[in-house]
């Protein structure tokens, strides 16, 4: 599991859409299919119900949501920490 795949993962749950998170990433359509479907190989889960109307996560799909928000997150938090200490923590 790798911190883009993740991201990307984030934006298409949250949008509801593959087409809009790609778009927002300013990535192809395709690059976030990549993505997903690398996560649900790996995890053996599918992560999201498709239909033509979007793509709803699943009930594994809102528990990753979750806990790559706060994945996510942290690494932000880290990476700010970094930069505001002159890489001296």
């Amino acid at each position: 599991m790798e911190l883009e795949q993740l991201r990307i993962f984030c934006a298409a749950a949250e949008r509801r859409s593959f087409s809009a998170a790609a778009a927002e990433l300013y990535i192809s359509h395709s690059t976030v299919s990549r993505a997903v479907a690398e996560l649900e190989r790996e995890l053996g889960a599918e992560l999201f119900e498709r239909s033509a109307r979007g793509a709803e996560p699943t009930e594994v799909g809102r528990e990753l949501l979750s806990g790559a928000k706060q994945l996510l997150s942290a690494e932000a938090e880290l990476r700010e920490r970094i930069r505001e200490t002159g890489g001296k923590i």
